[in-house]
């Protein structure tokens, strides 16, 4: 890790998680206009209209300065490639947040989510002194759940209909970490399987 609290960096084997920058704009609104994109996350809505990437990383410093969050631009080491976003939703009076993360579809199945996620949560229960991360996916996304528990995230249950998509109601699968978890234990952050 490095940079003061407005720049900080992450690194892992084969990952740079930085803050975003307004030159990725063009990248996350072409990447986020999918609906391979938008089909499996709540926050990107389809179509997703021009100018929503700009708006979307120019409110990233007021977010993380109000203690509100934390989002990464997930990016290659080698040739800093844009391979998503990664994110912390943070619940200061709880001491826990929420984690969500998008890979971009040409960078599907490398493992990159999983390998981001276990810096992130590192990053939570280090830096940020959390006690408790969770995270869910929609039942029809499993793969979602691979990289959760890839990450040492453990299974809680399945929410029922508790996002509504596209007019539909969903049922979610909730995982967690906590900080005492022996999961939580630093490990080595790259995954040496394949994972979206």
């Amino acid at each position: 890790m490095t940079g003061d609290s407005a720049s900080i960096v992450l690194d892992t084997a084969r990952l740079r998680l930085r803050p975003f920058a307004a030159a990725d704009a063009p990248a996350v609104q072409t990447y986020c206009a999918e609906v391979e994109i938008a089909r499996t996350t709540l926050a990107i809505p389809h179509p997703y209209e021009a100018g929503l990437a700009a708006a979307w990383i120019a409110g990233h410093a007021e977010r993380r300065g109000s203690g509100a969050g934390w989002i990464f631009a997930m990016t290659t080491r080698d040739d800093e490639a844009l391979v998503g976003a990664i994110d912390l939703r943070i619940e200061a009076e709880h001491a826990r947040a929420e984690l969500g993360y998008v890979v971009y579809t040409p960078f599907w199945n490398r493992g990159y989510a999983t390998e981001a996620a276990r810096a992130i949560i590192r990053f939570g229960f280090d830096t940020l002194a959390l006690n408790r991360i969770d995270a869910h996916h929609f039942v029809t996304n499993p793969a979602s759940g691979r990289v959760l528990e890839k990450a040492g995230m453990s299974f809680e249950g399945v929410l029922r209909q508790r996002i509504r998509k596209w007019g539909e109601f969903i049922d979610v699968r909730q995982y967690a970490i906590l900080r005492s978890d022996p999961a939580a234990a630093p490990t080595d952050p790259s995954p040496k399987d394949s994972a979206p």
